[in-house]
């Protein structure tokens, strides 16, 4: 899964506004001609989904011509939203904390004693913001048939937990910062101790429910509800060099050189990363947290504490409960981004979720590997041109050229 959103898109730290039309129809024309760009390098597909607040959206989808015998790409479809699903389990956990029924200083070893190996000094809010020290169990071997699509279990928290835990923590809680999908599916099962209730449950009942999201479900098996992207990675004869062995054969139908990993279950990711979801709800959500819809004052203030993501640059990109933020020359975004096999997707929004931006890019394995620069230098300049136009600002000069 990726892994933070301010190194998916580096170009927008660094490139400056030039003197571009901000009119609508301009701004449109430019996304688009970036979005076949990133199609054109090699991408299958390309979703993107802008909203400055100010009108209507602008709502792009492009796809290689060999992926259209699978299906006809829409900004509408579903996909999967990989680490975004920690922004949703950020917010179930601090509703609780807003019934009283979880407290942020609770050590993990009050709600799952004997599970987590030094629990009683590993607070929730060390969880939420990954200065827990616990080793990440997607690093774990015995996870990747699951990731390749060749194991098709259903992981339960508690299993998910279990992986992690069995590796001797990176350091003391509390001292750094280092992103951990254990210490999520930590907090899944938590929500599962306090609540009585599945993650499916939860995520249906206190958000997608209330807020009218059609098509935004924590996955229970590999099934989709709706019209779904498809999700590729290259098959093991084309797999760029950079992608190490062990990742390099996928289960799934061949196409065109690439494996078609749509049908994969998302399960591995858990509480971490196994929600689906759309542009449009993923919009509504951002808006709905952001603008505190969701969560009382109090929550939100806890949310937006952020914590340096490198100690190096203590003013740099910081990790709230759940989100992140980072400053662009456009203006300081907060959002998440999220990768599993053939989904890599980044959801902005601005401080008060009035302002929204996806990207989905339908393939993974060369933003997780860095294996194939001329990708990510596509997908570098569409996502610096999608935050200036969510920000209502000039499309950088570089991402213009492309």
């Amino acid at each position: 899964m990726s892994l933070s959103v301010a190194a998916a898109h580096p170009a927008a730290a660094a490139a400056t506004p030039s003197a571009a039309s901000s009119d609508a129809g301009a701004q449109r024309a430019q996304l688009q001609q970036l979005a076949r760009k990133l199609v054109e390098a090699g991408a299958p597909g390309v979703i993107v989904r802008v909203d400055d607040g100010r009108g209507r959206p602008v709502e792009i989808a492009e796809q290689a011509p060999w992926t259209r015998r699978d299906h006809l790409l829409k900004v509408g479809d579903e996909f999967r939203m990989g680490s975004n699903t920690k922004t949703m389990v950020a917010t179930l956990v601090l509703q609780l904390v807003a019934e009283g029924k979880l407290s942020l200083t609770d050590p993990v070893e009050k709600w799952l004693p004997g599970k987590v190996p030094g629990g009683r000094a590993i607070t929730l809010r060390m969880l939420l913001n990954h200065t827990s020290g616990l080793f990440d169990y997607t690093d774990d071997a015995a996870i990747r048939p699951s990731m390749l699509g060749k194991d098709r279990r259903r992981w339960t928290s508690a299993q998910l937990l279990a992986v992690g835990v069995k590796h001797d923590p990176l350091f003391a809680p509390g001292t750094k910062w280092s992103y951990s999908n254990t210490g999520y599916v930590a907090l899944g099962a938590v929500l599962e101790r306090v609540t009585g209730a599945g993650l499916a449950d939860l995520v249906r009942d206190r958000i997608a429910r209330p807020l009218g999201l059609r098509h935004t479900y924590y996955a229970a098996g590999s099934a989709w509800r709706g019209s779904h992207a498809h999700g590729y990675e290259r098959d093991a004869a084309h797999m760029p060099p950079g992608v190490p062995a062990e990742f390099r054969d996928l289960a799934g139908e061949r196409r065109h050189g690439h494996v078609d990993v749509s049908d994969n279950d998302p399960g591995w990711g858990g509480a971490a990363g196994a929600v689906v979801s759309t542009t449009q709800d993923w919009s509504r959500f951002h808006t709905a947290l952001l603008s505190g819809k969701l969560l009382p004052a109090a929550q939100m203030a806890q949310l937006r504490t952020t914590v340096p993501v490198d100690s190096r640059q203590p003013d740099g990109p910081g990790y709230g409960l759940g989100i992140q933020t980072g400053a662009t020359p456009c203006g300081t975004f907060w959002g998440h981004d999220g990768g599993m096999p053939g989904y890599l997707t980044t959801n902005l929004a601005d401080r008060t979720g009035s302002r929204t931006a996806t990207v989905l890019v339908s393939t993974e394995f060369w933003a997780e590997f860095e294996a194939d620069p001329k990708i990510a230098k596509a997908a570098q300049a569409l996502q610096a041109a999608v935050t200036c136009t969510m920000f209502g600002k000039p499309v950088p000069a570089a991402a213009q050229a492309g």
